[in-house]
């Protein structure tokens, strides 16, 4: 077996926290709250992965140093404080080339990682399942890839930790083409658990399905919790709390059943492989019939946050997906203004608390109303094509009654009426009244 099959992810027992130093370029353009929110969001991720922050350093600059992103002198006044404050980590706000990194850590003696690196290595102590194990491993890797050279060169005198936890750790005793072999057949695992998801969501067909989507953090799981009225999905205070979706049966005040999904948390600058790595995960978003964008009130940045997610949306092609925003943790907002501005600014929102179960029986209502709108059946005759195309849109829609006739094929078009109507514009056909 490869080394890297075996590699250990979670951190071993008695494993000590790490110390470390926040840095950042503020550009022009950029205002220096935004990036001071910006590092408390890093130091919270430092934190989850096992770092105690004594320390941050930010510079303004029009654009990175290509060399050491900060200045020269900048470099060395943050090596001068990192040690004299016993920081043995420093954790750069942005993505850092390889090149960054070698001369960094040259001109520091010190351990350097970037963003992407302390969030796949979170991602590395939370994955529990063997597909969240398959998608961070194959996230690491496409990371790692370019970075080979430095490792070979950096990591001999490492004992791991933060950033190296994973494939960090092998990757002296592996080459280039041992690791496109693994990442090829990561990718084919993947696939396979695909289409597994795939034949479970075809067995929930018919099912009406709502899945939170939303920031880390943001109570998504305490609002499964309490919208299913069970206690069983982990809640934590901390940044990806869990990245497994789950689903959980509710129940209406009418009798009706629906299931709700919970995703894997976004964040802004969420590394491009790890979306990649959980599409199949994320997936699961793609094919309810309702979206429920979760926001957090209480943070002093949740329009950033709400924009963050949006974005994270649309790459996955959910912006056309009917949404309902709701804001969590209303409890712990004391000012009334904003509240006030946030009715104004999303008219159509919902305000709740899962924490305190405040007017979670409204977002249920709502809900079932959305979720249970009425029935269209539509026959139509369609062809090998169209009907491809009809199994890919999936979700809440029903093909019924199946005959090939003449080159086409016959077949009952089921499901709520809206997605219908958005099925049948997709195949260039008119909308029935």
């Amino acid at each position: 077996m490869n080394s890297l099959e075996s590699m250990q992810v979670l951190p071993t027992e008695g494993e000590g926290r790490e110390t470390a130093m926040l840095a950042a370029v503020v550009g022009p353009t950029t205002p220096v709250w935004v990036v001071e929110d910006h590092l408390d969001e890093l130091e919270a991720l430092a934190d989850t992965a096992g770092a105690d922050v004594v320390g941050r350093m930010t510079q303004p600059r029009m654009k990175p140093n290509v060399a050491t992103y900060l200045g020269s002198g900048k470099v060395s006044e943050l090596t001068h404080e990192a040690k004299n404050k016993g920081a043995n980590l420093l954790i750069f706000d942005e993505d850092l080339t390889p090149v960054q990194v070698r001369n960094l850590e040259q001109k520091t003696g010190l351990k350097v990682i970037d963003r992407s690196a302390l969030i796949l290595d979170i991602f590395a102590r939370r994955a529990r399942t063997a597909e969240a194990k398959v998608q961070v491993e194959l996230a690491q890797l496409q990371y790692y890839m370019p970075r080979l050279t430095k490792m070979w060169s950096h990591l001999a005198g490492q004992q791991g930790g933060i950033g190296f936890r994973g494939p960090g750790e092998t990757q002296l005793e592996v080459d280039r083409r041992i690791v496109t072999q693994r990442i090829t057949m990561l990718r084919k695992k993947l696939e396979k658990i695909g289409q597994q998801r795939e034949t479970r969501r075809r067995s929930r067909r018919g099912t009406p399905t709502a899945a939170l989507v939303g920031y880390t953090n943001v109570g998504k799981s305490t609002l499964l919790n309490a919208l299913s009225g069970t206690k069983d999905a982990f809640v934590e205070n901390r940044l990806f709390a869990t990245l497994d979706p789950k689903w959980r049966q509710v129940g209406s005040e009418s009798g009706r059943q629906f299931l709700l999904i919970d995703t894997v948390g976004f964040i802004r600058k969420l590394p491009h492989h790890l979306v990649a790595s959980f599409r199949s995960t994320l997936e699961e978003a793609q094919t309810a019939d309702v979206i429920v964008h979760v926001a957090d009130l209480s943070h002093p940045l949740f329009e950033d946050q709400i924009v963050q997610t949006e974005k994270v949306l649309k790459e996955l092609g959910l912006e056309e997906k009917p949404t309902l925003l709701v804001f969590n943790k209303i409890d712990q907002v004391d000012n009334p203004a904003i509240v006030d501005k946030a009715r104004q600014n999303h008219p159509e929102a919902l305000f709740v608390s899962a924490v305190k179960g405040m007017r979670i029986w409204e977002l249920r209502d709502v809900l079932e109303e959305r979720l249970f709108v009425s029935k269209s059946d539509v026959d139509l005759e369609v062809t090998p094509d169209q009907l491809k195309l009809l199994d890919q849109i999936g979700g809440s829609l029903e093909l019924r009654n199946k005959q090939w006739h003449e080159g086409v094929i016959q077949l009952t078009l089921s499901g709520p009426k809206p997605d219908v109507d958005n099925a049948l514009r997709t195949l260039g056909m008119p909308v029935r009244a």
